[in-house]
């Protein structure tokens, strides 16, 4: 399918084939903004209200002015997916800069920002929910309001990174032992028949997948426990699984080539998959694997 971007502002909802904005634009060059991604299945939104709450809550955080409110928001982004007539599996991914000014570290006045968003087809990774997927530790040097989904994410990149050429799918990050998340989504052990993740504190993104775990547990009757686990932990873990918008929740097998319980899927996780699916509302249908 084509692929449509659009800007999005209080005064225009304008179809371009190249977001040409000037090089003295803030997202670009101090990372001065914020973004989402939200997940869409069978061209619908998942999660929809608790991204575009998430979206203004980052905005808050670092004091930038959204030229919109929440529902106008929600209707430019129904509307986007009505113009690119999206029916599959994909994602919106949305970005607010803090606008286009001379090169100054200080807040530019009078300037509005640039908010834009584009849609995109992206198929569920069916062998990687059925399989599971592999994990290095690294230490985690990111910065100390991990909670804004900030455009600042080079010490993610770079773990990311590492983790790709380590034949592995996520870098476990860490604070002396600690473990905090992974480098783009949140991370989770389970031990005795409960689940336990680290506190939403400014530490760790409060992902939206995150939030829908915690109340799929409570209606299994699962404990949720906001408790960091260590790197000593998961030498005795029965199960881990980490879980973000692109991944869902997927099973963690093996960390820095050790398996999770024999390198098996655990029964807490595939219930915890099981969950997500029926409130997604997917089908049964087969897709196209990543």
């Amino acid at each position: 399918m084509g692929v449509y971007p659009i800007v999005l502002s209080q005064t225009k909802f304008t179809h371009q084939d190249n977001l040409d904005y000037p090089f003295e634009e803030r997202g670009l060059q101090f990372g001065d903004g914020i973004y989402e991604v939200i997940r869409i299945y069978d061209g619908n939104y998942y999660l929809f209200t608790e991204h575009v709450d998430r979206f203004f809550r980052s905005a808050d955080a670092i004091r930038l002015e959204l030229p919109f409110e929440k529902e106008q928001l929600k209707t430019l982004l129904h509307d986007l997916l009505k113009q690119n007539n999206m029916k599959n599996d994909g994602i919106v991914y949305m970005q607010a800069t803090r606008g286009s000014a001379p090169r100054d570290h200080v807040f530019p006045v009078g300037v509005e920002a640039n908010v834009y968003a584009y849609v995109k087809d992206l198929p569920r990774n069916l062998s990687n929910l059925e399989n599971g997927i592999s994990v290095i530790t690294k230490e985690d040097i990111r910065w100390k309001k991990c909670y804004i989904k900030s455009l600042n994410l080079l010490p993610n990149v770079l773990a990311k990174q590492e983790a790709k050429e380590n034949n592995c799918y996520e870098a476990l990050l860490h604070e002396d032992g600690l473990v905090t998340e992974c480098s783009s989504s949140n991370a989770y052990l389970v031990k005795d028949g409960k689940i336990y993740t680290h506190p939403a504190t400014s530490r760790i993104l409060h992902g939206c997948v995150r939030m829908a775990v915690e109340r799929f547990a409570n209606e299994l009757g699962i404990p949720f426990i906001e408790e960091a686990f260590t790197l000593a932990d998961i030498q005795s873990a029965d199960e881990m699984f980490l879980s973000s918008s692109t991944s869902e929740v997927l099973p963690i097998l093996n960390v820095d080539r050790k398996p999770v319980n024999n390198g098996i899927p655990g029964e807490i996780t595939r219930k915890l998959q099981d969950a997500y699916q029926k409130d997604a509302n997917i089908s049964n249908r087969k897709t196209a694997q990543q």
